[in-house]
Formats: C-alpha cells, sequence, structure tokens
C-alpha cells in the first residue's frame, strides 16, 4: 500500500500536462495558468487511495482523478468570481487577471473538459461513476447557494451550518473515495462505509479549518489568523458562541458583530474563550473523526490495507496549518 505522498508524487506526475487546446487562447490559457497555481490535489489522491484500498490501480482512476481534480478547479474559478477574490495561492484569480467573462467561459470548459476525461474510462465503469460525479457536483452547488444565503441571515443553526459543510467540502471527498472503490471493485457495503469515511472525515476537517482561522499561528496558517471573525463568517465557532453566550458576554459579541474595531479579533477570540468555543470544537471534530474511523474499520478488508487513509486523516485533522 502507497501513503497519500507517493500517490501524491504520481498524480503530479501524470496531471501536469497541459490540458487544454492552444486556440482560442485568449480561453485556454486562463485555464493553464489557473491549473500551474497548484493545489493539494487531495480529491484525486483519495480516488486513487480509495482504488487501492481494494485492488491495484486500476488505469481508468488516473482519468478519473483527472476528472475530479478539474472539476474542482472549475468551481474554484467560479468561486472567487462570487467572492469577488483577488488571489488564490497568493496568485492572481482567473477574473481578476482576464476579466469576469472570460473566467466564466473558462470554467465552463474547465468542467466540459472533466467529462471528456471520464468519458475514457471502461464502459461498464462509466454509468456507477458519472452517476455518483453528477449527483456530487449538484450537491457542491447546492453548498455553495447555502452558504452564500447565510451571508444573508442573522442566524444560522449549527445543523443547518454541518449540512452546508457536508455538500460544500465533505460530499466531494466522500464521492472522491467512492469512485476509486467503484474501480477497485469494491462491493456496495464497502462503498458506501468509505463514502461515510470521507464524509465525516470531510466535517472534522472543517472544524479544524475554522479553529486555525480562529486561533492557528499565522506563520503556519498561510492567511491571515481571523479573516473569518473580521468577515462575520458564520462558522462552527461563531454559531456555537451565539448559541451559549448569555448576559454581558452576548451583548458584547453582538457589538463586535456590528462593527470592524482594530481589536475586533481580539475581542471575540476572548468571547470564544470564556464561551469554551475552543475546548467544544476540538470535541466536536474529534467525535467526527471518530465516526469516521467506525466507518472505516467496518470495511471488510485488511486492516493493512485502511492505514495509508488511517494516517490521511490524523494529518487532515490534526494539522497546524
Amino acid at each position: 500500500m502507497q501513503s497519500f505522498e507517493q500517490l501524491l508524487e504520481q498524480f503530479s506526475r501524470y496531471f501536469n500536462i497541459r490540458h487544454f487546446p492552444e486556440e482560442p487562447a485568449t480561453l485556454y490559457e486562463p485555464n493553464e495558468y489557473f491549473l500551474t497555481i497548484g493545489g493539494k490535489r487531495i480529491r484525486p489522491v483519495l480516488c486513487l487511495m480509495g482504488n487501492e484500498l481494494f485492488e491495484d490501480i486500476n488505469k481508468d482512476a488516473w482519468h478519473v482523478g483527472t476528472a475530479i481534480e478539474l472539476f474542482h478547479n472549475f468551481t474554484l474559478i467560479h468561486d472567487d468570481i462570487m467572492d469577488q477574490a483577488p488571489l488564490r495561492r497568493g496568485k492572481e484569480t482567473v477574473h481578476h487577471k482576464y476579466g469576469e467573462n472570460t473566467a466564466i467561459l473558462a470554467g465552463d470548459v474547465m468542467l466540459v473538459t472533466a467529462y471528456e476525461e471520464l468519458n475514457k474510462i471502461a464502459i461498464h465503469f462509466l454509468r456507477p461513476i458519472l452517476t455518483l460525479f453528477n449527483k456530487t457536483a449538484k450537491e457542491v452547488c447546492e453548498g455553495q447557494q447555502m452558504d452564500m444565503d447565510f451571508e444573508k441571515m442573522e442566524t444560522v443553526s449549527l445543523d443547518a451550518y454541518i449540512r452546508m459543510i457536508e455538500l460544500k467540502t465533505s460530499v466531494a471527498l466522500a464521492a472522491s473515495l467512492q469512485t476509486g472503490a467503484i474501480l477497485g471493485g469494491a462491493g456496495e457495503r464497502n462503498q458506501h462505509l468509505l463514502y461515510d469515511f470521507g464524509r465525516k472525515l470531510g466535517i472534522a476537517f472543517q472544524v479544524q479549518d475554522d479553529f486555525l482561522d480562529a486561533f492557528g499561528d499565522p506563520g503556519k496558517f498561510g492567511k491571515q489568523v481571523g479573516g473569518d471573525i473580521l468577515a462575520n463568517k458564520k462558522t462552527f465557532l461563531l454559531i456555537h458562541a451565539l448559541e451559549t453566550a448569555t448576559g454581558s458576554l452576548k451583548e458584547e459579541l453582538n457589538r463586535q458583530l456590528a462593527n470592524n474595531a482594530p481589536d475586533k479579533v481580539e475581542k471575540v477570540q476572548q468571547i470564544f474563550h470564556e464561551c469554551k468555543v475552543d475546548d467544544w470544537a476540538l470535541e466536536l471534530k474529534n467525535k467526527y473523526l471518530d465516526e469516521a474511523f467506525r466507518h472505516l474499520e467496518d470495511i471488510a478488508v485488511l486492516t493493512k490495507r485502511k492505514e495509508p487513509l488511517e494516517e490521511l486523516a490524523h494529518f487532515l485533522v490534526k494539522r497546524d496549518y
């Protein structure tokens, strides 16, 4: 069994080629530019790991992994437009560099190219993988819409936020693993257990991400700590603080949310500490991680084959950056 790092190196070598025609350059160069910015490539490697959990890697896994990565980058191009973000991984976003209209078309053609990759796989795999791919694509759009809707809402319940995270983040991780399992010949029960492992892991990952945004080390985290606080973003931490804060603490929290004073981040961090939001987030993250591992444990393959996924899960939710 290979580690995430070993498979990442192999996938990067496979993926780092030109994916689009030369002409019209005004349409295709923006996508080539965006793909060179890089990324963690977690989703396609999860596809390879899901495959290798059950059987040697099928050659079609490289096409499916490529489709997954192209789809992910399509969502990022369009997300950046919706967020009006000037930078992605420290480089200019496509709409900022090439214009919004071009970025919309570039994202569209990125999605079409993802489907072209799927069309290269063996016919007996095409229907189950395409069905899962399409279901996941729709759910990611639903999650993005929910996230935008939350920006206009005064309060968001924890259950609603978790559902949004499932749709926007978790289902893509889960589906990446399940597509690999399909290619590896896994039975339906094992496929669904692996999917649920990825779904719960995705929620734990987001809890950690929200925590790091509020309390991470800026030198390691790679972006401004407290960005979610400044934006009043409804994260796991803020939702729980709004539910648990009472009296003067609740009044102070609402006062901080209503303005952008220079010391807003420090003040809200202090309120989070007093509400014990940091301890609660750690417990919540571990709850979902434990549930994920129970699903992985129930998969009917040798324990040894599961070790790379266990190691990756621990890394993703215990990272400090």
